[in-house]
């Protein structure tokens, strides 16, 4: 009888680990896209997405003293402990204990969006069609990286986890879940608009908002079928001195004469 190799277990439990850090380093570059998307969104004055809603129209009521200075991101972050805290209470016991990953996702998210933030300040969103394409650009940036997003198959972010909850807990199919709560989060922050400023917040709440939250999706499903690429990403497993290696002799390759 052939024994086995005791060495097996312990490789597989690498393998285990280099494909848990290379799937979260692409979740990484995923996120980094969609908060780019993001940052474009708010910064073309046309209505934010709806998920940077509520945190956009904390942040402008914080730079008029109304409210506490946080970035984007930071009200980002408030936004989505609220959001794993809701699931908490809605799913009680059936709320799996990984899912408070949610938290650390969400932090990224926060952090990389104010990033983002810093990046894009750098344009110019003066006239109207500054603004509109960098509306088009950033809701298309955004549903691109949603559907890599998705594939990574890490735990979902916040906002798409109360939706996850909110459907397993009342049963009603999740796009309908999705539709009520984002026409939740934007009426929140519209009320929020009009307790700060007392007046509908247009470059928070605008034409862009109801641009994106159909747009998105439409990108989602257009760009679904074509990420065969991206998958091939995910199930390679590196080597990573050999990476290393090769990423080398690409940068400084050997030219014979």
């Amino acid at each position: 009888m052939k024994e086995s190799n005791p060495a097996t277990p312990a490789k597989t439990k690498k393998e285990k680990i280099i494909g848990f850090i290379w799937q979260h380093l692409w979740l990484l570059f995923s996120m980094f896209f969609m908060t780019l998307g993001v940052a474009l969104c708010v910064r073309s004055n046309l209505g934010s997405g709806v998920i940077s809603s509520i945190p956009m129209a904390f942040t402008l009521a914080g730079e008029n003293g109304l409210a506490p200075g946080l970035t984007i991101g930071g009200y980002t972050n408030i936004m989505n402990v609220i959001l794993v805290v809701a699931q908490i209470l809605i799913l009680r016991r059936r709320f799996n204990p990984v899912q408070l990953f949610q938290l650390l996702v969400g932090f990224v998210f926060g952090f990389l969006l104010d990033v983002n933030m810093i990046i894009t300040s750098y344009f110019s969103y003066i006239s109207l069609w500054q603004q509109i394409i960098a509306q088009f650009i950033g809701a298309t940036v955004l549903g691109a990286a949603v559907a890599m997003e998705i594939r990574c198959g890490s735990v979902t972010m916040p906002g798409e986890g109360i939706q996850v909850a909110i459907s397993r807990v009342t049963g009603r199919p999740f796009p309908t879940v999705k539709i009520g709560v984002d026409t939740t989060l934007v009426i929140l922050a519209v009320i929020s608009g009009f307790c700060f400023f007392g007046s509908w917040p247009w470059t928070v709440v605008g034409p862009g908002t109801l641009f994106a939250m159909f747009y998105v999706g439409y990108v989602v499903r257009l760009i679904n079928p074509h990420l065969g690429w991206f998958d091939r990403l995910l199930a390679y497993r590196p080597g990573f001195r050999r990476y290393i290696y090769g990423l080398a002799r690409w940068i400084y390759p050997n030219h014979e004469g």
